[in-house]
């Protein structure tokens, strides 16, 4: 549903994407690790739209969205939350949640964003309990699960995640994960998963891509890289290694 192929972005002289290629298929969680400043964040944001690429392509579902304005992108069915969240802090809960729906929403359609609102609360129900509560006010947890909410109110057929776990607690880390992985098995969701932590995002993901110096060096199955020895060196921690 997803491909990307011989993408290329710079920033001025720095050469921040390299010929990068990866698909993601439908229904599919894919990981991408790797250090800071291998061009994670830069690779999502020039699917979304928000950062240009100087050639290659990005197709969905067999349309080129290549350099598209990102309305265009996420009426396309494509929703990005950002790394570091920014949810409207000024903004209640139950707010942010309905500028979510902002490309969608009409009179007509009022009572079914409503219905999905309370859908999302169903998935994060700590955000019920605050719907009328400032979105500044909550927890770092919280915020993230109020911008996934948020995506999700646009509708889309994919969601691409930076760093949700940046940040968090442990277990709060391990219910976010838990929640993308619901939202992957219970809802059809297609999911790009960027993060630095490496174990928690191939232990939910079908597949995965280490990306370096902007290069895609390594790709498998999320079992392969747990088990691959660069992978175990570089992300996963000595505990990994195994003698032999």
């Amino acid at each position: 549903m997803l491909r990307i192929k011989n993408l290329q972005v710079f920033y001025g002289m720095i050469h921040a994407l390299r010929s990068v290629s990866l698909h993601v298929r439908d229904k599919e969680i894919v990981a991408l690790i790797g250090a800071n400043g291998a061009g994670k964040t830069t690779l999502l944001s020039a699917v979304s739209g928000l950062t240009r690429s100087a050639s290659g392509e990005v197709m969905f579902y067999g349309k080129d969205i290549t350099n598209e304005r990102p309305d265009r992108i996420v009426r396309e069915g494509i929703a990005h939350v950002p790394e570091g969240r920014h949810v409207f802090k000024p903004l209640t809960v139950e707010d942010n949640l309905l500028l979510g729906s902002y490309n969608r929403y009409s009179l007509r359609r009022r009572a079914l964003i409503r219905q999905e609102i309370e859908e999302i609360f169903s998935l994060f129900p700590v955000l019920a309990d605050r719907r009328k509560q400032l979105a500044g006010t909550l927890s770092g947890g919280e915020q993230q699960m109020l911008a996934i909410g948020r995506a999700l109110l646009s509708a889309p057929r994919a969601l691409l995640l930076d760093e949700p776990s940046m940040g968090l607690a442990p277990m709060i880390v391990k219910e976010i994960f838990e929640r993308i992985s619901k939202l992957r098995k219970e809802h059809g969701m297609t999911i790009l998963l960027v993060e630095q932590n490496a174990r928690g995002a191939l232990s939910i993901a079908d597949r995965g891509y280490v990306l370096e110096t902007g290069k895609v060096v390594l790709k498998g199955t999320s079992e392969e890289l747990l088990s691959n020895r660069d992978v175990q060196r570089a992300y996963l921690g000595r505990e990994d290694l195994t003698e032999g």
